[in-house]
Parts: C-alpha cells; sequence; structure tokens
C-alpha cells in the first residue's frame, strides 16, 4: 500500500480536528448550559453515535476505498462495500421498530425523515472524501505537468543557448580567417578579443539572465570586432544605452540579429551601413538594427540561418507574450530590418 504522503497527512489532520469539534460541541453547550454530568455525558454518547458512522465513512473511503475501488472503476464494489460499511454502523437503527413505544403516524414519519436525512448525511461524508481525493489528484497532475513542462523548457533553453555558442565562434572564425589574408597585425589583436568574447560567452552565460550592461559590453566588443574586417565604404553606427544598471536580460538574446547584419550587410565593393541601437525606457527594451542588403552568395559559409530561429524561439521560451517583434525588407528591398520590444518581468524603477 502506498505510504501516506504529506498532503495526507495534513488533510487527515485538518478533518480529525473538525470531527472532534463536532463531537465536543454539543459536550460543551450541555455542560455550560445544564452544569448537569450525566446528561453532559449522555449527550456526548448520544453525539458519537449519531456522528461516528459519518466520520468512519469519510476517512474509510479517503484513504481505502477511493484508492482500490473508486480510482480502477470498480463501481458496483464501491457501491455495495458502502452499503455494507453503512449497514455494520447503523445495525440498531434496523431493529427501532420493533425496540420503539408506540408513537402516532406523524412521529413515525418525523422518524423515518430523519433516517432518510441521516442516510444523506452519510451519503455526502463519501462524496466528500471521494471529491477531496479527485481534487488532490487533479492538482498534483496539474503540478507535474507543469514541472515536466518547466523542465522541457529549461532543456530546450539550454539546448538553444548551447547553439549560440558554436554559431558564434564559426561565424567570428570566419570573419578572422578572411582578416588574415589582409592584415595579420589586425587578425592577432582580432583573436585577442575573441578570447574575451568567448570568456563572457562560456564563463558569464550560465544563468537566466545578465545584467544588461554587461550584454551591451559584450555587443560593442563583438562589433568593435567585427568593424576590422568590413572596408572604408562600410558605415557602422551604435547606439547601446543603459538606464538602468540594475536591469537584466536573457544573455546573448541579439547576438545573432548583430551577426546577420555584417553578414548581410557588407559588400565589398558597394556602400554599405550597418545602424544597430538598443535602448531602455523603464521596463521596456528597444533593440533596432538596420543593414544594407546583400543576400549572401553560394560560396559564403557563414551559417545557415539558424541563428534567426534560435532568437525567435528563445523569446518565445523566455518572454512570452512580453515581446514583439518585426523585421523584413524595407526601401524597396535594399534594407533589411529587425524591431523588437521587450516588456522586461518584475522590472521596479
Amino acid at each position: 500500500m502506498k505510504k501516506p504522503g504529506k498532503t495526507d497527512l495534513i488533510i487527515f489532520s485538518i478533518m480529525a480536528t473538525a470531527w472532534i469539534l463536532i463531537l465536543l460541541l454539543p459536550v460543551l453547550i450541555a455542560w455550560l448550559t445544564t452544569g448537569n454530568w450525566e446528561y453532559t455525558k449522555n449527550t456526548g454518547l448520544m453525539t458519537l453515535n449519531m456522528f461516528q458512522s459519518p466520520m468512519l465513512l469519510f476517512f474509510i473511503n479517503f484513504y481505502v476505498f477511493d484508492r482500490w475501488l473508486f480510482v480502477p472503476r470498480r463501481y458496483a464494489w464501491f457501491a455495495v462495500a458502502n452499503l455494507l460499511l453503512m449497514t455494520g454502523l447503523n445495525w440498531t437503527l434496523f431493529f427501532i421498530y420493533n425496540y420503539a413505544p408506540e408513537m402516532p403516524d406523524m412521529a413515525w414519519a418525523g422518524m423515518y425523515i430523519g433516517l432518510f436525512v441521516y442516510f444523506l448525511l452519510n451519503c455526502s461524508m463519501i462524496a466528500a472524501a471521494i471529491g477531496i481525493r479527485h481534487f488532490m489528484r487533479v492538482h498534483r497532475l496539474r503540478e507535474q505537468l507543469k514541472e515536466e513542462q518547466a523542465h522541457h523548457t529549461e532543456a530546450e533553453l539550454a539546448w538553444l543557448k548551447n547553439q549560440i555558442n558554436p554559431h558564434f565562434l564559426f561565424n567570428t572564425l570566419n570573419n578572422i580567417s578572411s582578416l588574415a589574408a589582409i592584415d595579420g597585425e589586425a587578425t592577432q589583436e582580432a583573436i585577442a578579443q575573441l578570447s574575451d568574447l568567448l570568456r563572457y560567452a562560456i564563463y558569464e552565460t550560465n544563468k537566466k539572465s545578465v545584467p544588461l550592461k554587461d550584454e551591451v559590453e559584450f555587443m560593442r566588443n563583438y562589433i568593435s570586432l567585427m568593424k576590422l574586417r568590413v572596408g572604408g565604404n562600410t558605415i557602422v553606427r551604435t547606439e547601446l544605452e543603459v538606464v538602468d544598471a540594475r536591469i537584466e536580460i536573457a544573455p546573448l538574446l541579439f547576438i545573432s540579429i548583430v551577426e546577420n547584419a555584417f553578414k548581410h550587410g557588407v559588400s565589398s565593393n558597394k556602400p554599405s551601413f550597418i545602424t544597430i541601437s538598443l535602448k531602455q525606457h523603464e521596463n521596456l527594451l528597444h533593440f533596432e538594427c538596420r543593414n544594407s542588403n546583400y543576400p549572401k552568395t553560394p560560396s559564403d559559409r557563414s551559417g545557415n540561418g539558424i541563428g534567426i530561429e534560435n532568437t525567435l524561439r528563445r523569446l518565445e521560451l523566455l518572454y512570452p507574450g512580453q515581446y514583439s517583434w518585426e523585421k523584413g525588407l524595407c526601401d524597396n528591398g535594399t534594407t533589411y530590418f529587425s524591431d523588437i520590444r521587450i516588456s522586461i518581468p518584475d522590472y521596479q524603477s
């Protein structure tokens, strides 16, 4: 038999206390109103005889019949078991006619009505026991489902974040590889910057959220690294503001969009631009990225587009109903824009 859990013990304590109060209340009233010990004792015995059946029916159904008969859907056995138990607990009532003195028909009618009400009381205790058990089962299943969903979400978020690091490394190394053929000294500087970026990406982003100021600093360093590669025909503008240093955000949330801006917004022989801004107003974060649109060629090995899908999924999991994201082409297809607004939960100004 399954060992009673903490909830079972709490229910037992509450119901036992309630039944004890029910049994003691008439005794206390009898003693306070009469001061007669014999009358008080008889009142207590009568109350016990009256309520012992509903009390026992509740506990036996709550701890035994529900688990072994009702839940397995042995409804016929459940009904028979309760009828037999009710009969056994109230067998003296079946002989009341033989031992009762002669009474008018009206008195008998009242007695039968009282017996019927008493029968309903017993049935209501059975229903209460089954109902409470059912509520407990539903509540427990819902809690288990929430826990499973939370574990699934945490596992998916960890998987998505783990994708960012190799994806980020892949794109950055691709940029450094291109830079090596142009400027060896700049390549060494880029490798040093990459080391700092990776240190943050690996060791500082294990939490669910990080200070926004740290994330902004990471973005500044990454953009500085990427600017080493672009030519003089590319204009890169940034506007990264942190008003409240206490505000936190999911780590590496916008980095994939910044990566795409440098992948698709830069041309080696055409005028190009990239504009990146991140502004905070109380609990609202507004990230915007615009870049000239130069779709990559088939020979471009700078990634397969998983970054945007990754970002969208993380937004859905981390900020459900608290974000908006508009993206697409504008200016007759020459500009690609990405506009994200996030309402940070639990923000206090």
